[in-house]
């Protein structure tokens, strides 16, 4: 049986055939039509512009077809080129191509040439053949001389690549040694359309490399580079934008319809300018056939249509201008096709045309040629009719069989079309098999094929009742049966005639029922590991299987079988399945009467191959467009990792995941790292290896301002400019530097610049204390950060030249004074004004006898007032002072004012510098004090105050003025008791003012009870001492002067008058000796035989303990007052 895709396949080769009227040779069943007549056809030729290596054989094509074969001839230059004369061109056989063996002069072959085949029924001629020579690129071996620009100026490094053919593409690369890389182009630095390297400003680092321009010739694929070119650039300045490409603020462009539009504005300009689009005056609308590139300086349109004609305007902008450049864009279009004129076939007496139709802009001209000659010039026939694009023929005959041209051109361009009338007298055939069979299945659509040909065209019409819109008779005979029945089935004829005769063809049409020919065929997609075993099932009903045959494709082929894979029944098993095993699988199962497939999808789960590839583009300043290839799995979910080189290099780090559907992602980075990219395909059963590594990508210039910025002066005609550093991460590239800017405040001169790594910048020979507007930006190799806001700083002070005058005072008081000055110019601070400052100092006492401290002090008053004015405090009554002031600036003082002399009044007196009491008695105090450290006037006399243990709340107190003394004695006259301890002030008088100090207690151990204790044992041990020394006395009379003796003789004595010192064996020391007083002369006497006791005159050795009571009145006032008992010396110690 014959399968359905049979007959539409031979149904679409027919209909292929009808609308071209030309019969194909390929077809074998067509051999009636192998013997009639065919103008030529051209098949196969050269490019219009077609470029060949002269050290090679150059081949221009040429080939057509016809019957009989045409013959070839070509022109050049318009005239007829004999090609049998020149011994270096050969035509090749049956065929116009032409070999060209240019050993010698292949210049003279560089022309335009056009291939003519013909023969009996016409020429059919090729498009112009413009043959070019390929030379290989030779750039002049040139020096260069370096570039010295100034930093912040536009720069253009031109290219001149040698112009082909074909067009070069033309790159530029850095050369640092001992590598050399692309240059890398942002807003900054570009490439523009002509192959030229613009750089909007320069900056210091572009002139740490050479740039060479590099291009590459695709014909050969050849590369050649230009001699670098050495760039210096020295300091810098801002500039505001202009147009390096294009130049002006006009131009136009004409461009063709379909070909490619480009756009481009480049700006110099320091800052960088930006570039900004628009279109008839509205912003630009960026669609899917539009492209913005080289960082918005250029818009590629790859196919200009009429749409994309109007105004654009790009305008550049930096802080410093603004300017625009309009481009006008006209699009023209060279002809293209509307109708493309059609070989015809015509039957004798018959009618037809020849339409050719295009169009453009402006509209083409359309020009008919027959065989090669223009169409006014030949031999007119009364049956054809030129009416414009349009050629009629009416009752052709075989006089009409020619080769027609159409040429359709305008100023832009032309077509050329070949169409052939062909007037035939053949009689009907009908092509293909005869008395065919055709089974089918109920319900199905059966295609009868009654296949012909004839001229003139044969009328078709066939036996039975085919009545219904379930029958359709197609042109080329073909016979269509929807839903055909049980009662279809029969014999159907076709039959076809025309004048020249008739012929007929029979098919006979069987169908059967459905129950007859069900079977089952299923599959679904499988999902399997690699490595293990997979059956695909493909079921059939057992009562037909002897009549069914099973096959399987893969991949729309023949599944191969082998040892792994295998056939069980009519299922497919696969051991071992590796990648090669995936694809779709299709169970084709065929009877006699029909066919019916099933296919499943095999997907083989493993591990993705990793992608290739890996591609860097539109880079930005934190930004990066990374693409790949996907490999074998490439709907497996995307993990993009990266290096950023942070002191740890081929420490990898994930960045982000995608889907595997995509194959291009945009990066966003950080800034100041060195990146480098690796993408790894994941699925459920694992990961990738990872991808090769792609280029290395490096983030831009710094986006941080430089804080704290400020100028101040450190010496009088500089100015010291000073800020905070960046930190590493915000650099942003390597070899970072700080752009400082600066100008007079309130000025029209110019912004001066320095590039400085450090963290200041001293401006020199600056006018004293100037304000100069400053202000900073950071700098690294990939460009400019902003720039800081501006900030007003000031040059270094001088000393000032003048003082303040008429310094005076008023209102003065003890201990302060009013003072008053007038202020100093503005002109004379040479300074910011920080204060006036005033020295004044003590000069004397207004009591001679008092001596002062003559040291100077100062206080400043920070007054800016019309009419300044201070107090100055702190100031001792009753002095003389001397005073002057000073202006002063962050620097400097000035010279100092006039001398000023004034004396303060009389104050409060200091208080005594000591008020003590010395001792007490029952019935008296002693105490004494110091003159006042500061009298503060004359002191007129001491006011002594008591006040005993009373209620605090009582009132009652006496009070004893004495006249100046330096001690005084207190006495209380009360006889009974002792009285509690008075409270004692002392007050100093002056003639106005009193000060009172209280009197500090000297503390008499004496009375303390512990104290007597003590010294009651004390007297008790010297006691029992002497009671010894008495006994041993009596006991053993005199001691020798020996050593020999035991109790004594730890004592020693000392000569007093002599200063010897002696033992006496037999001698007891008195307890005068163990206290002896430091002012006494007293003294006990040795005991021994026959010696005396001395005493002193005024008392005992008893006496010396008891004391003796004497009168008050005996007391010196003018000295210590000594009280002749043995604890004084006591009492002083405590």
């Amino acid at each position: 049986m014959r399968t359905l895709v049979g007959p539409g396949l031979l149904l679409f080769l027919w209909q292929s055939i009808w609308a071209l009227d030309v019969p194909l040779e390929k077809m074998p069943d067509l051999s009636l039509i192998l013997s009639a007549r065919q103008p030529p056809t051209i098949i196969k030729q050269s490019l219009q512009e077609h470029i060949v290596d002269p050290k090679e054989t150059m081949v221009m094509e040429c080939e057509a077809k016809g019957n009989p074969h045409p013959i070839f001839s070509w022109r050049r230059n318009g005239k007829y080129f004999n090609v049998a004369r020149d011994s270096q061109v050969s035509m090749r056989r049956r065929s116009g191509t032409l070999d060209i063996y240019a050993k010698h002069n292949p210049e003279q072959y560089e022309a335009e040439y056009q291939c003519v085949a013909s023969n009996l029924y016409g020429s059919a001629y090729t498009h112009k053949i413009r043959l070019r020579l390929y030379r290989p690129p030779v750039w002049p071996r040139e020096i260069l001389e370096p570039v010295i620009i100034s930093a912040g100026l536009p720069l253009v490094l031109p290219c001149d690549a040698p112009p082909g053919p074909p067009k070069p593409e033309t790159y530029w690369m850095s050369s640092s040694f001992p590598t050399m890389q692309a240059v890398r182009q942002d807003r900054r630095v570009s490439m523009g359309v002509n192959g030229d390297l613009y750089f909007s400003n320069v900056l210091v680092n572009d002139s740490t490399t050479d740039y060479c321009c590099s291009a590459r010739f695709p014909y050969k694929n050849m590369i050649q580079q230009k001699m670098p070119v050495v760039v210096k650039v020295l300091t810098m300045a801002e500039a505001a934008p202009t147009w390096l490409s294009p130049k002006g603020s006009s131009s136009s462009i004409l461009v063709l319809q379909g070909e490619e539009l480009l756009l481009e504005c480049i700006a110099g300009g320091m800052p960088t300018p930006r570039i900004t689009w628009t279109k008839d005056g509205e912003d630009l609308p960026v669609t899917s056939s539009m492209k913005v590139k080289n960082f918005n300086k250029m818009i590629q349109i790859p196919k200009a249509s009429f749409e994309d004609a109007g105004e654009y305007m790009c305008a550049a902008t930096n802080r410093i201008g603004y300017i625009e450049h309009t481009i006008t864009v006209r699009v023209r279009a060279a002809p293209f096709w509307l109708e493309r004129p059609t070989n015809l076939i015509l039957a004798p007496e018959e009618n037809g045309q020849l339409v050719c139709r295009s169009d453009g802009a402006p509209r083409p001209t359309i020009s008919w040629s027959i065989n090669g000659e223009p169409i006014e010039t030949s031999t007119p026939q009364s049956n054809r009719q030129v009416s414009g694009e349009t050629i009629t023929f009416r009752s052709v005959s075989t006089e009409n069989t020619a080769v027609y041209q159409c040429n359709a051109s305008n100023e832009h361009g032309y077509l050329l079309a070949n169409a052939f009338v062909n007037v035939l007298h053949a009689t009907p055939r009908i092509i293909g098999p005869r008395n065919e069979l055709i089974k089918t299945i109920e319900g199905h659509r059966a295609f009868l094929d009654c296949r012909f040909f004839g001229s003139p065209v044969p009328e078709l019409y066939g036996q039975g009742n085919l009545e219904g819109n379930r029958f359709r008779i197609h042109r080329n005979g073909t016979l269509e049966i929807k839903r055909i029945q049980i009662e279809d089935q029969g014999t159907y004829l076709c039959v076809i005639s025309n004048i020249a005769g008739r012929d007929e063809n029979q098919v006979r049409v069987e169908v059967k029922g459905k129950d007859d020919t069900e079977n089952v065929c299923h599959q679904e997609s499988m999902k399997v590991l690699r490595g293990s075993d997979v059956r695909l099932e493909c079921g059939v009903k057992p009562d037909t299987a002897a009549s069914i045959t099973t096959a399987w494709m893969k991949n729309k082929k023949q599944a191969a079988l082998s040892w792994r894979v295998s056939m069980d029944g009519s299922n497919l098993v696969i051991t071992n399945v590796n990648r090669g095993d995936e694809g779709n699988y299709t169970c084709v199962i065929q009877n006699d009467l029909e066919q019916k497939s099933a296919s499943a999808h095999l997907m083989v789960m493993d591990r993705p191959s990793p992608p290739t590839d890996l591609e860097l583009s539109d880079p930005y300043e934190r930004s990066v467009r990374l693409s790949w290839v996907p490999g074998d799995s490439n709907h497996s979910p995307i993990n993009v990792q990266y290096d950023d080189d942070d002191w740890i290099p081929g420490k990898w780090k994930n960045l982000s995941t995608y889907p595997g559907s995509l194959n291009s992602v945009m990066l966003h980075l950080s800034p100041f790292t060195y990146y480098e990219f690796r993408v790894i395909a994941n699925n459920e059963i694992g990961s990738s290896r990872p991808s090769r590594p792609s280029k290395r990508f490096q983030t831009s210039a710094p986006d941080v301002i430089p804080k704290n910025l400020k100028g101040v002066g450190t010496w009088r005609n500089n100015m010291e400019i000073s800020w905070e550093p960046l930190t590493w991460r915000e650099w942003n590239g390597p070899h970072l530097k700080y752009l400082v800017w600066w100008r007079r405040r309130d000025s029209r001169e110019e912004w001066k610049n320095a590039t400085t790594k450090w963290l200041k910048y001293y401006i020199y020979d600056a006018d004293t204390f100037t304000p100069y507007e400053i202000k900073v930006q950071a700098v690294n190799d990939f460009g400019l950060g902003p720039e800081s806001p501006v900030v007003t700083g000031y040059s270094g002070e001088d000393r000032p030249i003048a003082a303040p005058l008429n310094l005076r005072v008023s209102d003065i008081e003890s201990t302060q004074v009013t003072l008053h000055w007038d202020p100093v110019t503005r002109e004379s601070i040479m300074g910011e004004l920080k204060e006036y400052k005033v020295y004044y100092w003590r000069d004397s006492s207004q009591l001679r006898w008092h001596r002062v401290n003559r040291g100077m002090r100062s206080k400043v008053f920070p007054n800016s007032d019309p009419e300044p004015s201070g107090v100055v405090t702190d100031l001792i009554p009753y002095s003389n002072y001397k005073m002057y002031i000073v202006v002063t600036n962050s620097r400097y003082e000035g010279p100092p004012s006039n001398h000023i002399h004034f004396s303060t009044p009389e104050g409060v007196p200091s208080a005594p510098k000591s008020f003590r009491i010395q001792q007490r008695h029952l019935d008296s105090i002693y105490v004494d004090w110091d003159l006042p450290e500061e009298p503060n006037g004359v002191i007129t006399g001491y006011s002594l105050k008591y006040q005993t243990g009373m209620p605090k709340d009582s009132n009652k107190r006496c009070q004893a003025h004495l006249e100046i003394r330096k001690n005084q004695l207190l006495s209380n006259s009360r006889k009974a008791g002792y009285g509690s301890l008075p409270l004692i002030t002392i007050a100093v008088s002056s003639p106005h003012y009193t000060t009172e100090i209280y009197a500090q207690d000297q503390v008499d151990i004496s009375t303390q009870g512990w104290f007597i204790g003590i010294m009651c044992a004390v007297a008790l041990i010297v006691l029992i001492l002497l009671i010894v020394c008495f006994i041993k006395r009596s006991r053993g009379g005199k001691y020798p002067g020996t050593n020999e003796g035991k109790s004594c003789e730890i004592f020693q004595y000392a000569e007093v008058h002599t200063g010897k010192t002696y033992s006496k064996p037999r001698a007891q020391p008195s307890v005068a000796a163990i206290l002896k007083r430091s002012d006494s002369d007293d003294s006990l006497v040795e005991y021994g035989e026959g010696g005396e006791i001395q005493f002193n005159e005024d008392g005992s050795f008893i006496g010396q303990y008891t004391g003796t009571r004497r009168d008050v009145r005996d007391l010196d006032f003018g000295g210590n007052l000594e009280l002749h008992s043995p604890m004084n010396t006591i009492y002083s110690l405590a």
